[in-house]
């Protein structure tokens, strides 16, 4: 496969998968360290072919199973944890978390191996997997932004108190993942003056953007709760169940052998070594340009979707990816909050140190995404797909 990243054929069939952690802010950390190791595009394994009488259904049914189950025990927790005596609510997150992320998986490989099942089901079901995963996650995206903005007001004015009934993000080395705020790559200082001005103005800021990303937060979390009790819910959790016992085919797969899920998860590992190669160069990056954020948002998505395929086809995440794609999910989680923070900069008669406050900030987190930008190159193991030819 010229140009591919390494999708390598199973050895041998796996009925029963362990849950693989992302490398991403909802799924855990990323394993500490040094670098993902070396790798080359296109570095298939010699002899690591399916073994003789492994079908395509004998792998990819057990997967979406697997999910099917832990998306149902998910669905049960949360509604345990919902009840009134849960008042502190950490146990409905944690289960609608894992809600999501089996939703995902899902999702995700319906989408990668529509071929090999039956389409309309496949579509219908992505369809509606993704409308849930996206309503449940805006709750947690809001009060993520909202944290992430208030811990950085805090380090930039260190006047500013965290988020009610939040804990400040916490400092992590570069090199294992995590925040670019730890490396040299931050904006620029301001003067005393602007001190000043940014000690008078944040805590005016903090508390417009709390009050603005609280209510955004509660209107998601009503959203959540009428979602989960709506009819178009009941449907995908009673397609979900079927799924558990029965995966539908396309006509003439079963039998098939493993080879046939080796094609669409080799494609999607070319589309995302694509969108890599075409993401715009360091030389024409402008940092306050949020439209050269949309490569790279696409680049992430196309990572995710390769990393399902690879649980699917190999039973584990690719690992030489993990920080990549922890880098990917920084990106985009400091894109919004710079897009949060000029959006509260842009409320009616404000005062002019709030405006400040703002702007700095939103100066901040954009030189966050160029830092996680480049903790994406430094981490990304195939160095000769980073240039378009």
């Amino acid at each position: 496969m010229p140009g591919g990243a390494g999708v390598r054929r199973p050895d041998h069939q796996t009925t029963t998968r362990p849950p693989v952690a992302e490398g991403g802010p909802e799924d855990g950390p990323p394993s500490a360290g040094g670098g993902p190791p070396e790798a080359e595009p296109g570095n298939l394994r010699p002899g690591s072919r399916p073994a003789d009488g492994v079908t395509a259904d004998a792998v990819l049914a057990p997967y979406l199973q697997g999910q099917a189950g832990d998306f149902l025990r998910s669905l049960r927790l949360h509604r345990e944890h919902s009840a009134p005596s849960d008042a502190n609510g950490q146990g409905a997150e944690a289960a609608a978390r894992a809600l999501r992320r089996s939703a995902r998986r899902i999702s995700g490989s319906l989408h990668t191996f529509r071929t090999v099942l039956d389409p309309v089901w496949a579509d219908h079901l992505r369809t509606e997997l993704a409308w849930l995963s996206g309503t449940l996650a805006r709750e947690h995206a809001y009060a993520g932004r909202l944290t992430r903005l208030l811990d950085a007001l805090h380090q930039l004015s260190g006047a500013v108190p965290a988020a009610r009934g939040t804990k400040p993000a916490a400092t992590k080395s570069a090199g294992a993942g995590a925040s670019p705020r730890s490396g040299a790559t931050t904006g620029p200082a301001p003067d005393a003056q602007g001190r000043a001005a940014l000690g008078v103005g944040a805590a005016r800021a903090g508390a417009l953007l709390e009050r603005q990303l609280t209510l955004a937060r509660t209107r998601a979390h009503s959203a959540a709760l009428q979602a989960l009790g709506s009819s178009r819910f009941h449907a995908v959790a009673d397609a979900v169940a079927l799924l558990a016992s029965e995966v539908p085919l396309a006509p003439g797969t079963t039998g098939r052998g493993a080879e046939a899920l080796l094609e669409p998860a080799e494609h999607a590992e070319q589309r995302l070594i694509g969108a890599v190669a075409a993401l715009p160069p360091d030389a024409s990056a402008e940092p306050y340009n949020e439209a050269q954020d949309a490569p790279w948002h696409q680049a992430r998505l196309l990572l995710r979707l390769h990393r399902y395929a690879h649980e699917v086809v190999l039973g584990a995440a690719d690992p030489v990816l993990t920080g990549a794609g922890h880098a990917l999910d920084l990106h985009r989680d400091a894109a919004e909050a710079a897009a949060a923070a000029a959006a509260a900069a842009r409320t009616p008669r404000i005062a002019p140190a709030t405006a400040y406050a703002l702007g700095v900030l939103h100066a901040d987190q954009r030189h966050e995404v160029e830092a996680a930008r480049a903790v994406f190159r430094e981490t990304w193991p195939y160095a000769a797909a980073m240039t378009a030819p």
